[in-house]
């Protein structure tokens, strides 16, 4: 088989990261670090946090079970991470002076991962990381002698006001420049009385700000070689680097992880028929990389968007979402259930709640009275009311359902070499979403629940007893 041009593409090739400690970000530098040998040095935007210098920060990073293969195969490819001090709130990253022309001497793609992904976030505190952040490092990438790509990374509900959703970014009435610096001159108390205006049809801040920020880099963009990558939500590995890695429980993650539980046992969507769109992890990586590939060595006149979706080329419904989750969970129960793994959709509210109340609720209020005359830890109810309000968060995603039409997406598929292909694989027509979500499941299981494989046997005898 031909070499990979994506692989020769990177070798000798300086890449900076930003939310290179995040879910996505660190699947993005395993795979780059893994698949592309030949790569100089991977910079990673690092600023201290909880007490923590750098340089521990970036330990931690290095020793995430994430790297386990590359450090048991290839464990000198982790020597080219460097860690580069800074803060995507503050003009230029508060980078120093030698950092900074680090990056402008050696940089040739960057990767902007890092946003605020909390949907109840204040819109000023939301514009600082989402907006003000990519402009800051836009303005470094001007600076930057050898840029070939800057790929920012998006949300595919950056558009939410239309059924059907091109690879564009489409025009809003006011100038986002004009609106993204009212927001961040504004008080803050007038401007959380006037934020549901200000959002209009969108959700909550993320999806907003998210919106925003493509229209600005678009329009400041210049001669940097921009490039929108907008993936839907973002769910467990396909493949890489482990089958199932998940390190989070956002998203469908918590709720799947709580009806495998037997936590949760009802859900809110408008109908089993609503097509919802999930894309693993992995595949949206590979994405991002051959995009950066393909931005640099085509050269597009304008910059381009691309989606990393399935509801245009192999949609899932919310029936079949609920029908997979439940059918694997029976097949690979988790040992520490609370009742047998069974769920229902509903677009009733009083049904929902009723349900929430009878099954949720008090039981769990009867679990921490137990707790208490035990002399132990009650902490259920308030674990279910926090799992709930997360959940509530996604009401209007299982509300409405789109259509983003990733032709932009397919045509760099179509242009992949064998060997590319097999390396960096996004193809999402061939997802088989009843084996996916039986790997998503043993994911959980192990990454999130800690739950060896080995007490399969006595969760099957469980499951048996409880039915």
């Amino acid at each position: 088989m031909a070499e990979s041009n994506i692989v020769k593409f990177y070798e000798d090739r300086s890449i900076f990261i930003t939310g290179a400690t995040g879910f996505m970000g660190k699947v993005l530098v395993e795979k780059l670090l893994r698949s592309c040998p030949g790569i100089n040095r991977v910079y990673v935007l690092m600023r201290p946090s909880k007490g923590k210098e750098v340089t521990v920060r970036i330990k931690e990073l290095i020793s995430n079970e994430v790297f386990d293969s590359l450090r048991r195969e290839q464990s000198n490819m982790l020597e080219k991470i460097v860690a580069v001090t800074g803060d995507v709130t503050r003009e230029g990253f508060g980078l120093s002076p030698s950092d900074l022309n680090l990056l402008i001497e050696n940089v040739s793609i960057v990767f902007n991962l890092a946003a605020t992904v909390r949907f109840d976030e204040e819109l000023k505190d939301a514009l600082q990381m989402n907006v003000k952040g990519p402009r800051y490092l836009l303005n470094i990438c001007r600076k930057m002698k050898h840029l070939e790509a800057f790929v920012h990374v998006s949300t595919a509900f950056s558009v939410v006001d239309r059924p059907e959703i091109d690879e564009v970014i489409y025009p809003s009435a006011m100038d986002p420049v004009k609106l993204a610096e009212f927001i961040d001159e504004a008080d803050a108390s007038l401007l959380n009385g006037i934020t549901k205006e200000l959002v209009g049809p969108y959700p909550n801040t993320y999806t907003y700000t998210k919106k925003l920020a493509e229209q600005i880099l678009e329009k400041e963009c210049g001669t940097v070689p921009l490039a929108i990558v907008r993936p839907s939500i973002v769910t467990a590995a396909l493949r890489e680097p482990f089958p199932g890695w998940i390190d989070n429980l956002n998203g469908p993650t918590g709720l799947i992880a709580g009806g495998g539980k037997g936590f949760i046992r009802v859900f809110k969507a408008e109908s089993p028929d609503l097509i919802t769109d999930l894309i693993p992890v992995d595949l949206s990586i590979n994405l991002m990389i051959a995009v950066a590939w393909h931005t640099a060595t085509h050269r597009p006149a304008n910059s381009s968007v691309y989606f990393s979706s399935t509801s245009y080329d192999n949609p899932i419904t919310f029936g079949q979402f609920e029908t997979f989750t439940t059918f694997a969970w029976r097949k690979y129960p988790t040992k520490d259930m609370l009742w047998y793994p069974t769920s229902e959709i509903t677009n009733k509210n009083w049904y929902y709640q009723l349900n929430v109340l009878l099954y949720h609720i008090m039981p769990a209020v009867l679990v921490d009275c137990y707790a208490r005359f035990m002399g132990q830890r009650a902490n259920r109810v308030r674990l279910y009311k926090k799992a709930f309000r997360a959940l509530s968060a996604f009401d209007f995603f299982f509300s409405k359902q789109w259509k983003f039409v990733s032709k932009n997406s397919d045509g760099i598929w179509s242009t992949l070499s064998a060997r590319d292909r097999q390396t960096f694989y996004f193809n999402v027509r061939e997802i088989n979403w009843h084996a996916y979500f039986e790997t998503y499941i043993l994911g959980i299981r192990r990454f999130i629940l800690k739950d060896d494989i080995s007490t399969l046997p006595e969760a099957k005898k469980n499951v048996t007893k409880s039915v």
